[in-house]
């Protein structure tokens, strides 16, 4: 059963009413497909139309949805072959960042990402996607190994942040998110970033300097949360509605401001709603975005990387 976001209570009540009567008919003779039908019909209408216009903070909610898929959703959907790589070679494995090597729709490819978890074991597990400094390093070594065989880099992108504790800091985390950005910047070969749900800070980025930048319909990506951005102006994270609104978070304003490339449908009400539909989408337009690359040199993809994100901000 689907878990309703607040802003969804009238669409929960109607569905929650359309249960109560398939409920009451179950295992008996009386037909209630009449009453049912029209239920479906205005809770179908009411979803359409309260999707439509999300506001930033509305959409915040959605991409931070519980039952969204994750990272292991999409590379089970999408990546055969897949071999885990774990490891910086220096301190230990980060689980809330996940890479290796597999094949994508024919393509050899290697896949790195933020892991959330989806119940409360593996959230604690893979640190709710906060990744410390040995999951960037780990991130820079795949990307060098990718580079030196010549593999395109798919980076799946859902995380709050980057783990903000005294041991990440400890171990150089700011340096660690530092040269996996230059690390992405740096590629030979094809890199393709995906935004899944929150693409926050610079532990987003640093997966994110791709040639491509898709980003699904309903994620969000900034440089800080609408919270901490709201604790900060405002001294509370009561305002983050407005904060949302001003950092302009929502794939359709980053359109807007080229930092992305492409925003990837979603399935209606979200993609938690149809997981498997959501990773074929973005699985098609990763796909077109790496074709658009065949047979581009080393040195063209690195500059059209540079052009891409000094072009950024430019009026």
């Amino acid at each position: 059963m689907t878990t309703f976001l607040d802003f969804e209570k009238p669409i929960a009540e109607l569905q929650g009413k359309i249960d109560e009567l398939r409920s009451a008919a179950q295992g008996g003779d009386v037909d209630i497909a009449a009453e049912i039908a029209p239920l479906q019909a205005k809770s179908d209408k009411l979803l359409l139309d309260t999707y439509a216009k999300l506001t930033p903070w509305q959409k915040t909610q959605v991409a931070r949805h519980p039952e969204r898929p994750h990272f292991k959703h999409y590379v089970a959907g999408l990546i055969e072959d897949f071999m885990p790589l774990g490891g910086d070679r220096a301190f230990a494995d980060d689980n809330a960042i996940i890479g290796g090597l597999g094949r994508f729709r024919g393509r050899r490819v290697m896949v790195i990402g933020h892991e959330k978890g989806d119940d409360t074991a593996s959230r604690l597990k893979h640190n709710f996607g906060m990744g410390k400094p040995e999951g960037y390093r780990k991130a820079i070594r795949l990307m060098k190994l990718a580079d030196r065989f010549g593999i395109p880099v798919v980076t799946l992108v859902d995380t709050s942040g980057a783990f903000p504790g005294v041991q990440a800091e400890e171990r150089g985390q700011a340096e660690a998110i530092a040269r996996s950005t230059e690390a992405c910047l740096a590629l030979g070969v094809p890199l393709v970033a995906s935004i899944l749900g929150e693409g926050g800070s610079g532990g987003a980025v640093a997966l994110a300097a791709g040639n491509q930048v898709l980003m699904m319909e309903h994620a969000v990506y900034s440089v800080i949360s609408p919270e901490g951005c709201a604790s900060i102006l405002w001294r509370t994270a009561d305002k983050a509605a407005d904060a949302a609104e001003a950092m302009k978070v929502t794939a359709q304003h980053l359109k807007e401001l080229g930092v992305i490339d492409r925003i990837v449908a979603e399935p209606l009400g979200g993609a938690h709603r149809a997981p498997g539909q959501a990773v074929q989408a973005l699985g098609d337009a990763i796909e077109k975005a790496l074709s658009a690359m065949d047979g581009m040199s080393p040195e063209a993809l690195r500059q059209s990387r540079r052009a891409k994100f000094l072009a950024m901000g430019r009026v």
